[in-house]
């Protein structure tokens, strides 16, 4: 008792003087340094100054030489005007509020959501689902995987994710067991122009990353030889586990070949090389000499001898005709995991206790769609073309009028949701970046930004071959807007080149 009130009457100034010793424990310089070495140029510099100048504009400011800023930095659909899917929406709102009256919507969107919420804890979309998603909802993924490549898939390989990023990372981190006293550093081999959540996930994990390019020359072609060719040049060191493609690309818009494809499941099997498919494009294929095909499909004609081939394959709604970014919906196929693997896979996605149910809706939605003879079909079907037919103009439009400047060279968008040209930037403009610490096609971007509204990311922000510079734009503006962004483009390209030269 003595010593606690020898300690309740010691003087305020020392106990002051104790707090005033505090020095917060997190700081920059003391986080894990791993995550200040990511980068994500797709919401970087340039986008954060576009938002700036769009903030600066919705107070009332008139000091730029622009009416608007052009947001095409993202593959973002609705955020550039795409009207929502009906049928997905009416299902959204009535499961969300199943009070909404008989007759409002059609009988098949009542049965889907009776579908949705009988299989709902509580039949309720607020309780919390199996962490792999609803049983329902993935038998619908299942029953489209089935129908899609020509085999049954078993209801424990499928994963409902919160968009593909989730499930990507997951998987990464199965890989990232260091080396040890008989095992070599891992390592994963990622494409070049390649989606920046890959070299960011892997810079955070402390992962080795190998980097095969893509040909520019030969509209973004994978080269198998090279894959053989890296593989041989990093074996001392590393011990290669997992390749990411991804089809149609990102940045890139190619499609890849069916024979390429195969050539890719050859080497992978040969090697022992886990093969990681991003297939969240496959709906966006705008050649129509050019299928796409999921790698699965193609595993499935290959033979016997795949049999125990290991994959997995990802798809989000965010992309193809749904669009619906927001909801953060995808699912993951797994192929080749025995028992113990897979039982490790679920129990770390019980950890994430379990992806949005809006999300997992519209999955639903996106696999198991309205069918001929159902209520919803005719308007589904229209505004699915609607989208899809304008998206190939636009294609088109990008494609066609980037070429038609000098100095900026694009390959075909086949497939995905951009255009990735190469630019020619003057001796001058890169002697300024590097004044400025920047890369040089930062600087293009930023002053493209700043002269025009257009918001596009720099091509060093997907990695690119070296000593060349490129952007990226997405396709999505309205095609009204997008032919006027096309424009300034070439206004600004040419104005850029006489400055610096």
């Amino acid at each position: 008792m003595a010593l606690f009130g020898t300690l309740r009457k010691a003087p305020l100034s020392r106990a002051y003087a104790r707090w005033s010793s505090y020095q917060p424990p997190l700081t920059k310089a003391s986080m894990n340094s791993k995550m200040v070495d990511v980068r994500y140029e797709v919401r970087g510099a340039v986008p954060t100054r576009a938002k700036q100048i769009k903030a600066d504009m919705l107070d009332g400011s008139r000091s730029y030489p622009f009416d608007d800023v052009i947001f095409a930095n993202i593959g973002d659909m609705h955020a550039m005007g795409q009207t929502p899917i009906t049928f997905a929406r009416q299902v959204l709102a009535l499961c969300m509020y199943p009070g909404i009256a008989d007759g409002t919507f059609p009988p098949d969107v009542h049965a889907r959501a009776k579908h949705i919420l009988d299989a709902c804890n509580g039949g309720s979309i607020g309780a919390y689902t199996d962490s792999a998603g609803l049983p329902a909802v993935r038998q619908d993924v299942c029953n489209y995987l089935e129908k899609r490549d020509g085999k049954p898939v078993p209801l424990d390989q499928l994963f409902l994710i919160a968009g593909a990023s989730q499930g990507i990372r997951v998987l990464l981190q199965f890989f990232m067991n260091g080396p040890g006293a008989n095992r070599k550093k891992p390592a994963i081999m990622v494409p070049v122009p390649q989606y920046p959540l890959y070299s960011a996930t892997l810079t955070e994990l402390g992962a080795h990353r190998i980097d095969y390019y893509l040909d520019e020359s030969r509209g973004w072609k994978l080269s198998v030889d090279n894959l053989y060719e890296l593989l041989e040049q990093n074996k001392e060191e590393y011990e290669t586990l997992c390749l990411v493609v991804i089809n149609p690309g990102n940045p890139t818009g190619q499609v890849l070949t069916k024979e390429n494809m195969v050539d890719v499941i050859r080497f992978c099997h040969e090697k022992s090389i886990f093969l990681l498919s991003d297939e969240v494009y496959q709906d966006n294929v705008y050649n129509s000499d050019r299928r796409c095909y999921s790698f699965k499909h193609v595993l499935n004609t290959m033979g016997e001898e795949m049999k125990d081939f290991q994959m997995a394959a990802f798809d989000s709604t965010s992309k193809g005709f749904l669009g619906e970014c927001g909801f953060r919906g995808g699912f993951m196929e797994v192929v080749g995991f025995e028992e113990p693997l897979l039982t490790e896979l679920h129990k770390i996605m019980n950890t994430k206790l379990c992806p949005g149910t809006t999300g997992q809706i519209a999955v639903s939605c996106e696999v198991n769609p309205p069918k001929p003879g159902d209520p919803s079909y005719s308007v589904f079907q229209k505004e699915k073309e609607t989208i899809l037919n304008s998206l190939v103009r636009r294609a088109d439009i990008v494609h066609r009028r980037l070429n038609a400047i000098s100095g900026i060279s694009c390959n075909p968008v086949e497939g995905a949701m951009y255009a990735f040209p190469e630019i020619t930037i003057p001796q001058g403009a890169i002697d300024e970046a590097n004044e400025r610490s920047m890369p040089a096609d930062t600087l293009y971007c930023l002053e493209l930004l700043e002269a025009t509204g257009v918001c596009v990311v720099p091509g060093s922000g997907f990695n690119q071959a070296p000593g060349t510079f490129h952007f990226r734009t997405t396709i999505l503006p309205p095609e009204d807007l997008l032919t006027d962004m096309m424009d300034k483009i070439e206004s600004f390209h040419g104005k850029f080149t006489l400055k610096y030269s």
